[in-house]
């Protein structure tokens, strides 16, 4: 059959189509669209020898694509432009816009006239590196889903989200009134003025843009709906982050990572104190956060300015060298969640043990490195229980993770927590290698406790052989425990148990880890062998 004997097939077949796939073909000259007068929904992908789409080629008429709603091209090698006519409105019903590997792809109508495109609510543009010259996106307030990507550069705009990583395009921020959540990596034409414009805004996220924090900032510029801030590898100094933080005076949680260069200013307004609902603060590798404030004991500076407002109730801080005195915290008594990790110069100086009165999540795995490298968790739990808070019905912690068992595992610390300790986890710890009779005694007053690991406990030769009184015990973590050579016997293990997983262990543990495998329906193994083992 000829070519045109094949179109005029084609054209009775799918007179009345109203989706249309074309994949693979090499013709040169494309089905009359004309025709297609139901035609909603069309994907061209790779189709040989096209290089431009439009009127005058490929088949396409004024006439053509009248109600299309859907037009996709993908993988087309070849194609350079999509064209349009002049005031024509022959795409002017299209909701959805898809390019995908179109490497030569330089041009189509939305770059030249988007005004037309009213009723467009998604486009995707990826990987076509000759398409640029956007207009500011999106060009109304129809357009709620957008993905333009290109080597290095992306900008997502979904509903309530947005994302932008080194996408130097303008952005129409008046037409995303809608979003709720914003994340901008490496760019510096994006500032905070043009964030007021986003009236529903309630987080950003922001790394490598130091660029948008370098001019002088605004007094007028408020963000009133921002609660959460996470800044991500700025080289920021103390002074110019307490301006930025003028800007969200609703902020409720904090998150600041990899900020090398910020120091936190111990000032009396301004900074986090004026942050008065701040209810989390998370600090991650910045190394001077606290370098700026004096190291005091707490009767004698109990009034002093403390770098977080009394507010707090969740505080996450990891290796942070200049974290060195427990005082820093000592307003903090609404705290419901402590974490402090690999903060080697910790001491418990001016360690007020009010702050551990609401506490149901704690964490503490942070050494003495200057004085024989051993943990303050004992120092700190003696604190607390002569400070009688214990008998006072506080500290009832639900989550215990910390770098000594022999801090924990006591008969008065066990059996205050027995009632409400659901999970505890020992990790890291380095010079404890065995369980004490009395440790062993101990843990088994932790009748309400489900999930008990050990991790990375590099000198931990054994554990305990009965947990048959843990009656509540679900999971049994064991990772990185390279000396542990046996588990304790099925017979003395909790009929509650759930769960065994065993990760990165001795080939023995392993070996035990897997005999144990179908031995209850009820009763699930998972063991873990990297590589390198």
């Amino acid at each position: 059959m000829s070519s045109v004997g094949m179109f005029v097939m084609f054209a009775m077949l799918f007179a009345t189509t109203s989706g249309l796939h074309l994949e693979g073909l090499s013709w040169g000259i494309l089905p009359p669209f004309e025709q297609l007068s139901h035609l909603t929904s069309l994907t061209l992908k790779n189709i040989a020898g096209m290089c431009v789409f439009g009127p005058g080629s490929s088949g396409v008429t004024e006439r053509s694509f009248m109600h299309l709603k859907t037009l996709e091209f993908m993988d087309m090698p070849g194609l350079v432009k999509w064209v349009g006519e002049p005031n024509s409105h022959m795409f002017s019903m299209l909701e959805s816009i898809k390019l995908v590997n179109c490497p030569l792809l330089n041009l189509f109508p939305f770059l030249e006239c988007s005004d037309r495109f009213t009723k467009l609510c998604s486009l995707y543009v990826d990987t076509c590196p000759e398409l640029s010259q956007f207009p500011p996106m999106p060009h109304t307030s129809t357009l709620t889903w957008i993905l333009i990507r290109n080597a290095g550069s992306i900008v997502r705009y979904i509903a309530k989200e947005l994302n932008v990583e080194g996408y130097n395009g303008a952005l129409a921020f008046r037409n995303m009134d809608k979003v709720e959540v914003v994340n901008i990596v490496g760019v510096s034409h994006i500032s905070l003025s043009d964030l007021q414009e986003l009236n529903s805004l309630r987080s950003i996220h922001f790394k490598n843009c130091d660029d948008m924090f370098s001019a002088e900032l605004d007094d007028n510029i408020v963000l009133h709906s921002v609660q959460n801030l996470w800044i991500h590898e700025l080289f920021i100094t103390g002074e110019l982050f307490s301006k930025v933080l003028k800007c969200f005076p609703a902020l409720s949680h904090l998150t600041i990572t990899k900020c090398k260069r910020l120091e936190l200013l111990p000032v009396e307004d301004g900074g986090l104190s004026d942050l008065r609902l701040l209810q989390a603060f998370t600090g991650d590798y910045c190394k001077k956060l606290f370098s700026r404030w004096p190291m005091g004991e707490v009767g004698g500076e109990a009034h002093a300015i403390k770098p977080f407002p009394s507010s707090l109730r969740e505080l996450d801080i990891s290796y942070e060298p200049s974290m060195q005195s427990m005082g820093l915290l000592s307003n903090l008594t609404s705290l419901t969640s402590l974490s402090l990790r690999g903060c080697d110069r910790l001491t418990m100086d001016g360690f007020n043990p009010l702050i551990t009165v609401n506490l149901k999540k704690f964490t503490l795995d942070t050494w003495y490195q200057l004085q024989g490298r051993f943990s303050i968790v004992g120092d700190l739990l003696s604190e607390i229980a002569r400070s009688k808070l214990m008998h006072a019905g506080s500290f009832e912690l639900e989550e215990l993770i910390v770098d000594s068992i022999s801090a924990v595992l006591t008969a008065p610390i066990c059996s205050h927590l027995a009632a409400t300790l659901h999970k505890l986890v020992f990790i890291q710890v380095q010079w404890e290698t065995t369980f004490t009779d009395e440790q062993k005694q101990a843990l088994q007053l932790l009748t309400s406790l489900k999930h008990l690991e050990f991790r990375f406990c590099p000198n931990l030769q054994c554990l305990p052989q009965w947990l048959r009184g843990l009656s509540s015990l679900k999971s049994l973590v064991i990772f990185r425990c390279k000396k542990i050579l046996c588990l304790p016997p099925k017979e003395n293990l909790p009929i509650s148990l759930e769960e065994l997983v065993v990760e990165a262990c001795s080939p023995e543990l392993i070996e035990q880890a897997i005999n144990l495998k179908g031995t209850s329906p009820w009763f699930s193994v998972y063991v873990y062998v990297p590589r390198e083992l």
